[in-house]
Protein backbone atom coordinates (compact mmCIF):
# COMPACT_ATOMS: atom_id res chain seq x y z
CA UNK A 1 0.00 0.00 0.00
CA UNK A 2 1.11 3.60 -0.35
CA UNK A 3 2.75 5.27 2.60
CA UNK A 4 3.07 9.12 2.64
CA UNK A 5 4.41 10.98 -0.55
CA UNK A 6 4.63 14.24 -2.45
CA UNK A 7 1.58 15.56 -4.25
CA UNK A 8 2.98 18.67 -5.91
CA UNK A 9 3.96 17.15 -9.24
CA UNK A 10 1.48 19.03 -11.39
CA UNK A 11 3.23 21.64 -13.64
CA UNK A 12 6.80 22.57 -12.84
CA UNK A 13 6.41 22.90 -9.08
CA UNK A 14 7.59 20.21 -6.67
CA UNK A 15 7.01 20.68 -2.96
CA UNK A 16 9.47 19.34 -0.43
CA UNK A 17 8.47 16.33 1.62
CA UNK A 18 9.14 18.43 4.69
CA UNK A 19 6.37 20.79 3.70
CA UNK A 20 4.03 17.86 3.14
CA UNK A 21 4.74 16.63 6.63
CA UNK A 22 4.09 20.01 8.25
CA UNK A 23 0.80 21.63 9.19
CA UNK A 24 0.99 23.94 6.16
CA UNK A 25 -1.40 23.47 3.21
CA UNK A 26 -0.26 20.48 1.15
CA UNK A 27 0.25 20.78 -2.58
CA UNK A 28 -0.61 23.55 -5.02
CA UNK A 29 -3.75 25.60 -4.55
CA UNK A 30 -6.98 24.71 -6.30
CA UNK A 31 -6.54 27.72 -8.61
CA UNK A 32 -3.08 26.53 -9.69
CA UNK A 33 -4.38 23.01 -10.31
CA UNK A 34 -7.35 24.25 -12.34
CA UNK A 35 -5.13 26.53 -14.44
CA UNK A 36 -2.71 23.71 -15.26
CA UNK A 37 -5.43 21.19 -16.08
CA UNK A 38 -7.33 23.67 -18.27
CA UNK A 39 -4.34 23.85 -20.63
CA UNK A 40 -3.95 20.08 -21.03
CA UNK A 41 -5.25 18.93 -24.45
CA UNK A 42 -6.93 15.74 -25.57
CA UNK A 43 -9.88 13.56 -24.68
CA UNK A 44 -7.67 11.10 -22.81
CA UNK A 45 -5.48 13.76 -21.20
CA UNK A 46 -3.45 12.47 -18.22
CA UNK A 47 -4.48 15.52 -16.18
CA UNK A 48 -7.72 13.75 -15.21
CA UNK A 49 -5.65 11.11 -13.42
CA UNK A 50 -3.30 13.68 -11.87
CA UNK A 51 -6.20 15.68 -10.46
CA UNK A 52 -7.79 12.50 -9.09
CA UNK A 53 -4.50 11.50 -7.45
CA UNK A 54 -4.27 14.95 -5.83
CA UNK A 55 -7.82 14.73 -4.52
CA UNK A 56 -7.15 11.20 -3.22
CA UNK A 57 -3.95 12.27 -1.44
CA UNK A 58 -5.69 15.28 0.12
CA UNK A 59 -8.53 13.10 1.36
CA UNK A 60 -5.98 10.75 2.95
CA UNK A 61 -4.51 13.70 4.86
CA UNK A 62 -7.79 15.33 5.84
CA UNK A 63 -9.57 12.10 6.80
CA UNK A 64 -7.49 8.92 6.89
CA UNK A 65 -5.84 6.70 4.34
CA UNK A 66 -8.37 3.92 4.92
CA UNK A 67 -11.36 6.24 4.39
CA UNK A 68 -9.82 7.81 1.29
CA UNK A 69 -8.90 4.42 -0.20
CA UNK A 70 -12.48 3.22 0.16
CA UNK A 71 -13.94 6.47 -1.20
CA UNK A 72 -11.79 6.39 -4.35
CA UNK A 73 -11.98 2.63 -4.93
CA UNK A 74 -13.97 0.99 -7.71
CA UNK A 75 -16.01 -2.11 -6.85
CA UNK A 76 -13.63 -5.03 -6.37
CA UNK A 77 -10.53 -2.84 -5.97
CA UNK A 78 -7.49 -4.73 -4.66
CA UNK A 79 -4.22 -3.89 -2.95
CA UNK A 80 -1.16 -5.99 -3.67
CA UNK A 81 0.43 -6.94 -0.35
CA UNK A 82 3.30 -9.26 0.58
CA UNK A 83 1.10 -12.39 0.28
CA UNK A 84 -0.83 -11.36 -2.82
CA UNK A 85 -3.77 -9.19 -3.81
CA UNK A 86 -6.46 -8.46 -1.22
CA UNK A 87 -9.79 -6.59 -1.60
CA UNK A 88 -9.61 -3.15 0.00
CA UNK A 89 -12.80 -3.86 1.95
CA UNK A 90 -11.07 -6.79 3.68
CA UNK A 91 -8.19 -4.69 5.04
CA UNK A 92 -9.73 -1.23 5.46
CA UNK A 93 -10.47 -1.76 9.15
CA UNK A 94 -6.90 -2.89 9.79
CA UNK A 95 -5.52 0.13 7.94
CA UNK A 96 -7.71 2.42 10.01
CA UNK A 97 -6.64 0.82 13.29
CA UNK A 98 -2.98 1.02 12.27
CA UNK A 99 -3.29 4.75 11.57
CA UNK A 100 -1.53 4.46 8.21
CA UNK A 101 -0.26 7.82 6.96
CA UNK A 102 0.19 8.34 3.24
CA UNK A 103 1.03 10.98 0.66
CA UNK A 104 1.98 10.37 -2.94
CA UNK A 105 2.53 11.95 -6.32
CA UNK A 106 2.54 10.53 -9.86
CA UNK A 107 5.56 10.75 -12.14
CA UNK A 108 4.13 8.81 -15.11
CA UNK A 109 0.55 8.42 -16.33
CA UNK A 110 -0.35 6.17 -19.28
CA UNK A 111 -3.86 6.06 -20.75
CA UNK A 112 -5.64 4.13 -23.45
CA UNK A 113 -6.78 6.08 -26.50
CA UNK A 114 -10.41 6.02 -25.38
CA UNK A 115 -9.49 7.02 -21.82
CA UNK A 116 -11.26 4.01 -20.32
CA UNK A 117 -8.14 2.64 -18.60
CA UNK A 118 -5.06 4.29 -17.10
CA UNK A 119 -2.10 3.56 -14.84
CA UNK A 120 -0.04 5.92 -12.73
CA UNK A 121 3.45 5.31 -11.40
CA UNK A 122 5.01 7.58 -8.81
CA UNK A 123 6.82 8.14 -5.55
CA UNK A 124 5.70 8.02 -1.93
CA UNK A 125 6.99 8.70 1.59
CA UNK A 126 5.54 6.97 4.63
CA UNK A 127 4.90 8.24 8.13
CA UNK A 128 8.47 7.37 9.14
CA UNK A 129 9.95 9.31 6.24
CA UNK A 130 10.82 6.22 4.17
CA UNK A 131 10.35 6.53 0.41
CA UNK A 132 9.50 4.20 -2.44
CA UNK A 133 7.55 3.63 -5.66
CA UNK A 134 3.94 2.78 -6.35
CA UNK A 135 1.72 1.80 -9.27
CA UNK A 136 -2.05 2.35 -9.38
CA UNK A 137 -4.59 1.30 -12.01
CA UNK A 138 -7.55 3.56 -12.78
CA UNK A 139 -10.81 2.75 -14.59
CA UNK A 140 -13.21 5.38 -15.87
CA UNK A 141 -16.68 5.06 -14.39
CA UNK A 142 -20.07 5.62 -16.00
CA UNK A 143 -20.17 9.18 -14.66
CA UNK A 144 -16.77 10.02 -16.21
CA UNK A 145 -14.81 9.95 -12.95
CA UNK A 146 -11.88 7.61 -12.30
CA UNK A 147 -11.69 5.01 -9.53
CA UNK A 148 -8.68 2.88 -8.65
CA UNK A 149 -8.85 -0.89 -9.07
CA UNK A 150 -5.31 -2.04 -8.21
CA UNK A 151 -2.55 -0.59 -6.05
CA UNK A 152 0.95 -1.83 -5.24
CA UNK A 153 3.88 -0.14 -3.53
CA UNK A 154 7.36 -0.93 -2.27
CA UNK A 155 10.08 0.89 -0.35
CA UNK A 156 13.45 1.75 -1.85
CA UNK A 157 16.22 -0.57 -0.71
CA UNK A 158 18.51 0.93 0.33
CA UNK A 159 16.81 4.13 1.41
CA UNK A 160 18.34 7.43 0.19
CA UNK A 161 20.19 9.67 2.67
CA UNK A 162 17.87 11.79 4.84
CA UNK A 163 16.99 15.26 3.57
CA UNK A 164 18.08 18.38 5.48
CA UNK A 165 15.66 19.55 8.16
CA UNK A 166 13.32 22.39 7.24
CA UNK A 167 11.24 24.67 9.42
CA UNK A 168 7.54 23.91 9.63
CA UNK A 169 5.69 25.60 6.81
CA UNK A 170 8.70 25.80 4.49
CA UNK A 171 7.89 25.18 0.85
CA UNK A 172 10.99 24.42 -1.17
CA UNK A 173 11.20 24.13 -4.94
CA UNK A 174 13.45 21.08 -5.24
CA UNK A 175 13.14 20.24 -8.94
CA UNK A 176 11.33 21.04 -12.14
CA UNK A 177 9.54 17.72 -12.36
CA UNK A 178 6.71 17.13 -14.78
CA UNK A 179 4.25 14.30 -14.81
CA UNK A 180 5.04 12.36 -18.00
CA UNK A 181 1.80 11.79 -19.87
CA UNK A 182 1.66 8.84 -22.27
CA UNK A 183 -1.45 8.42 -24.41
CA UNK A 184 -2.03 5.50 -26.75
CA UNK A 185 -2.41 6.27 -30.43
CA UNK A 186 -6.01 6.12 -31.63
CA UNK A 187 -6.43 3.68 -34.53
CA UNK A 188 -7.86 5.14 -37.73
CA UNK A 189 -11.35 4.26 -38.86
CA UNK A 190 -11.42 0.63 -39.97
CA UNK A 191 -7.92 -0.02 -38.61
CA UNK A 192 -7.39 -2.86 -36.15
CA UNK A 193 -4.89 -2.51 -33.34
CA UNK A 194 -2.33 -5.34 -33.66
CA UNK A 195 -2.18 -7.77 -30.78
CA UNK A 196 0.26 -6.89 -28.02
CA UNK A 197 3.44 -9.01 -27.80
CA UNK A 198 3.05 -12.41 -26.19
CA UNK A 199 3.68 -12.49 -22.45
CA UNK A 200 6.61 -14.74 -21.51
CA UNK A 201 5.96 -17.60 -19.15
CA UNK A 202 6.18 -16.44 -15.56
CA UNK A 203 7.41 -18.10 -12.42
CA UNK A 204 4.12 -19.80 -11.67
CA UNK A 205 2.87 -17.22 -9.16
CA UNK A 206 -0.54 -15.56 -9.17
CA UNK A 207 -1.11 -13.02 -11.95
CA UNK A 208 -3.79 -11.13 -13.86
CA UNK A 209 -4.06 -9.22 -17.15
CA UNK A 210 -6.36 -6.41 -18.23
CA UNK A 211 -6.81 -4.79 -21.66
CA UNK A 212 -8.61 -1.50 -22.32
CA UNK A 213 -11.91 -1.60 -24.18
CA UNK A 214 -10.30 -0.20 -27.34
CA UNK A 215 -7.32 -2.58 -27.15
CA UNK A 216 -4.67 0.17 -26.97
CA UNK A 217 -3.45 -0.42 -23.40
CA UNK A 218 -2.59 -3.67 -21.67
CA UNK A 219 -1.24 -4.18 -18.17
CA UNK A 220 -0.62 -7.09 -15.83
CA UNK A 221 0.51 -7.83 -12.33
CA UNK A 222 2.39 -10.86 -11.05
CA UNK A 223 3.23 -12.08 -7.56
CA UNK A 224 6.81 -13.31 -7.77
CA UNK A 225 9.03 -15.45 -5.57
CA UNK A 226 10.28 -13.59 -2.53
CA UNK A 227 6.97 -11.74 -2.20
CA UNK A 228 7.92 -9.36 -4.99
CA UNK A 229 5.17 -7.44 -6.79
CA UNK A 230 5.68 -6.97 -10.52
CA UNK A 231 3.63 -4.63 -12.72
CA UNK A 232 4.02 -3.93 -16.43
CA UNK A 233 1.96 -1.74 -18.76
CA UNK A 234 2.30 -1.61 -22.56
CA UNK A 235 0.50 0.81 -24.85
CA UNK A 236 0.00 1.13 -28.59
CA UNK A 237 1.91 4.12 -29.93
CA UNK A 238 2.43 5.12 -33.56
CA UNK A 239 2.10 1.61 -34.97
CA UNK A 240 3.93 -0.38 -32.32
CA UNK A 241 3.61 -1.55 -28.75
CA UNK A 242 5.76 0.31 -26.22
CA UNK A 243 6.42 -0.41 -22.54
CA UNK A 244 5.21 2.52 -20.46
CA UNK A 245 5.65 1.18 -16.93
CA UNK A 246 7.65 -1.77 -15.63
CA UNK A 247 8.11 -1.94 -11.89
CA UNK A 248 9.24 -4.57 -9.40
CA UNK A 249 8.26 -3.67 -5.85
CA UNK A 250 9.64 -5.28 -2.71
CA UNK A 251 7.35 -6.22 0.16
CA UNK A 252 7.99 -4.97 3.66
CA UNK A 253 9.49 -7.55 6.05
CA UNK A 254 7.06 -9.45 8.24
CA UNK A 255 6.74 -7.96 11.70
Amino acid sequence: MKCALTIGLVSTLTLSLAACASGAPRGPSNKVIERVLAKAPGKAQPSAIVSTEIAYARAAQEQSFAEAALAFAAPGAQMHLRDGVVPIEAIAQGLAEAGIETQWGPRVVVKSCDGSLALSQGRFVDGEGKVGNYVTTWVRQADGTYKWTYDAAGLDDPQPPPRPDFEDGDIVVTAFDLVEGLIATCPRAGENVPAAPAIPAGGGGASAIQVSRDGTLRWRWEHLEGNLKYVKADYYFEGQWVTAIEQTLASAPEE
